[in-house]
């Protein structure tokens, strides 16, 4: 089961998740601790997604942006969207002056420390699971360390942020 919950201190959302059984959440906000079975439950379900649309639509509502929410098919189709926005890795190493060939290949020899067997969105969830209450920069300097660019690791980290699979307090990152 999913809930939608929300901080009566500071009125931020997130998900929890049944699978999670503790007894208190942290707000990933404020960091006030509340004791889960006292939560407000803005919405339940069994389906990890509908929970997902779920928390976007109230959030699309507090903002004032309910009609341009509506447009949007669901959060799973935005977030497709959002992957398809931009350029690709290889064009983005060519414009940086890179030999993308050259880069593959080295990549394929296993010569770039560890990158061959994890993707960059990996890279930078480890680095948020990793590293203590880590800032954009500690993610930014772990993933250079495993052969992500910066902004790369950057745009990676905003983009996990804004599908809700990471939540950013204070200048500081969690995983969700």
């Amino acid at each position: 089961m999913y809930a939608v919950v929300g901080c009566n201190d500071c009125s931020n959302l997130w998900l929890l998740s049944d699978a999670d059984a503790a007894e208190t959440a942290n707000c990933s906000r404020c960091g006030k601790t509340h004791q889960t079975r006292k939560l407000r439950r803005f919405f339940e379900s069994e389906n990890h997604a509908e929970a997902r649309q779920a928390r976007a639509a109230i959030l699309a509502g507090k903002r004032g942006d309910n009609e341009a929410f509506q447009k949007i098919d669901s959060v799973a189709e935005m977030e497709r969207q959002l992957e398809d926005a931009g350029i690709d890795d290889r064009e983005y190493l060519e414009r940086s002056g890179f030999d993308a060939d050259e880069i593959d290949e080295i990549s394929a020899a296993g010569d770039v420390s560890g990158s061959a067997s994890r993707s960059r969105r990996d890279v930078v969830t480890d680095a948020v699971r990793e590293r203590d209450r880590p800032t954009e920069e500690d993610v930014v300097e772990y993933a250079a360390e495993h052969g992500v660019p910066a902004e790369a690791s950057r745009e990676l980290l905003e983009k996990l942020r804004r599908r809700g699979e990471v939540s950013e307090s204070r200048g500081r990152y969690r995983l969700l």
